[in-house]
């Protein structure tokens, strides 16, 4: 990979955190007692988990073992200012990455051969970097509690079920705040907007046979023709409810945020190593805020 990238030492996560994602987190914080169940009764018990579960069914990435991504993973983390988690690649179908982190925890990332199959080694490190966003930012608590309200979410009856899906709304708008935030830090780690945004493309659309026939522009052009939806009101209301219930922004809109922020005199001044003023206001209203 490239030699010639800005290592973005002392970098800190308010620096490129996106301003939904911050007010999200904060209204997050306001519910009691989330942060101490999940670090304190169930932090422990899913590293174990998950632990077992890794070093039973993946392969675990080293300067021994798929070398070559181990150095997408240490370059990246020069780039970003962050020590080296754990590296698994999973057999898998469905493409996808995720990461699990406490603090005081041992960090990892999985990674599927699906979607390594769809990649090119850059866009493997722009993977890798988005799912170092979640570490760098300190993402895992809520995480941990996204994954298992969703999975409790059609266990519980009638009132029980009723509170569990009203604090999964809050959590699911709250995770896709995230995602806009580590597709920041896929931009910083690789510092090529296409790099990511080609990715989004190939979530959207791609397989291995596919992947080199895909044209990145126009996915470009289709992300501002998904941004025009929002100049109705109808238009607006059915982004919303086609939305409501992922985990992740869809890829035409990730794609557009990079597009923008790419552009922008904040990403610049990172990249020239400027230190970074951030006055934790978020904007409540854009047009890229409608999912």
């Amino acid at each position: 990979m490239s030699s010639f990238k800005t290592q973005l030492v002392g970098l800190k996560a308010d620096s490129f955190r996106h301003p939904l994602d911050l007010e999200a987190t904060n209204a997050l914080k306001q519910i009691p007692g989330v942060d101490l169940l999940v670090r304190n009764l169930l932090g422990q018990l899913a590293e174990q988990f998950f632990y077992i579960e890794n070093i039973a069914s993946s392969i675990l990435v080293s300067d021994r073992q798929l070398p070559q991504y181990h150095q997408l993973l240490i370059e990246a983390c020069q780039v970003l200012d962050l020590e080296p988690p754990q590296l698994y690649v999973r057999q898998h179908p469905v493409p996808n990455a995720y990461t699990f982190a406490m603090r005081g925890k041992q960090p990892f990332i999985v990674m599927h051969t699906s979607l390594i199959d769809l990649l090119t080694p850059e866009e493997v490190q722009a993977v890798i970097a988005h799912e170092l966003g979640h570490l760098k930012c300190d993402h895992g608590v809520y995480l941990t509690l996204v994954n298992l309200i969703v999975l409790a979410a059609g266990q519980l009856p009638n009132v029980g079920q009723l509170l569990v899906q009203t604090l999964q709304a809050q959590l699911l708008e709250w995770v896709r705040c995230a995602e806009f935030t580590c597709d920041r830090a896929a931009l910083l780690a690789t510092q090529d907007p296409k790099v990511v945004m080609s990715i989004l493309m190939k979530l959207a659309g791609g397989s291995p046979t596919l992947a080199s026939q895909l044209n990145l522009d126009a996915f470009i052009e289709q992300a501002r023709a998904y941004d025009n939806i929002s100049n109705t009101e109808i238009g607006e209301m059915l982004k919303s409810a086609h939305s409501s219930q992922l985990t992740h922004p869809v890829p035409v809109l990730r794609a557009r945020e990079i597009d923008r922020w790419s552009s922008s005199r904040e990403y610049q001044n990172l990249l020239q190593n400027t230190k970074m003023s951030y006055d934790g206001k978020a904007e409540k209203k854009g047009g890229w805020r409608n999912w």
